[in-house]
């Protein structure tokens, strides 16, 4: 097996490894272990690392799957357009509009700054790219195995 095919098929179940640990370890400790302005203190610095690492794995992801696409368009003539750029695409327009988009309003609307939604909204918002990253991720790495 190539190094790109085992990145293939590894990359995907390890992003989702992180987004579900993220999901279902750190941030559930964090929120039972800690005072609310602690709470989002930790909860800030896990989603600064969490972005920069999803871009990284993502463009990754999307870099080898564009390279299998175009290799098989030169061989079969197939479109040069899968399914898994699709997906890998999406989770990192998640990444991007929920955390580095939603990131300056909601620091504005926690410390009582004017915004167009307030921050449990705007919050709501980010849960909702970080849960649609999440399955996007998760449909990718089903897809990586098969």
């Amino acid at each position: 097996m190539k190094f790109t095919e085992s990145l293939r098929r590894l990359l995907p179940g390890l992003w989702f490894g992180v987004l579900l640990a993220i999901a279902l370890i750190a941030t559930p400790a964090a929120s039972v272990s800690l005072d609310k302005a602690s709470f989002g203190a930790v909860a800030r610095a896990i989603f600064a690392r969490e972005a920069p690492t999803s871009l990284i794995l993502g463009v990754l992801i999307l870099v080898i799957e564009r390279r299998d696409a175009l290799a098989r368009h030169l061989t079969t003539g197939v479109t040069q357009f899968s399914s898994e750029m699709l997906l890998a695409a999406g989770a990192l327009f998640c990444t991007v509009a929920g955390y580095y988009g939603l990131l300056p309003a909601m620091e504005q609307a926690r410390l009582g700054g004017p915004t167009q939604l307030s921050f449990l909204q705007l919050h709501a918002l980010s849960l909702a790219f970080f849960g649609l990253k999440g399955l996007l991720v998760l449909a990718l790495a089903w897809k990586a195995t098969r």
